[in-house]
């Protein structure tokens, strides 16, 4: 259903190979389970290299997708995505907030609140700091 290739965006970024339907579950965002206190240490190395791969689970943990991650740590950022994250049972979930048409390039909205200090690179006029 999804493949990972270069994205215009950032580098890499992964494609629907197939039509994927609204509110559709696409791939778990997978990852060695850490402390928040652990993932803001990590963050601040991954944040030099220009990646945000931990993802805040509760107040208490988050998932390192940069540690036994799978694909799902290549969905880019954009402003208007056309995914969004649902949390269940301790699982992220990448979910289609629309129809997907295939050969389109999976975004969802990082939703990181400026902590990150990355430049958005979803547009050419977008100027947001994720």
């Amino acid at each position: 259903m999804i493949r990972k290739r270069r994205s215009k965006i950032h580098r890499w970024g992964v494609f629907a190979t197939e039509t994927i339907p609204k509110n559709k579950r696409i791939i778990d965002y997978a990852g060695e389970k850490i402390s928040n206190q652990v993932s803001l240490k990590r963050e601040a190395r991954y944040i030099r290299t220009g990646h945000i791969w931990c993802f805040k689970l509760t107040n208490r943990t988050a998932v390192d997708a940069n540690v036994g991650g799978n694909d799902a740590r290549f969905i880019n950022h954009s402003c208007q995505p056309n995914c969004y994250i649902e949390i269940k049972d301790g699982i992220i979930w990448i979910r289609a907030s629309r129809t997907i048409k295939k050969g389109e390039e999976l975004t969802y909205h990082y939703n990181t609140d400026g902590e990150g200090l990355l430049r958005c690179r979803c547009g050419p006029r977008c100027q947001a700091l994720l």
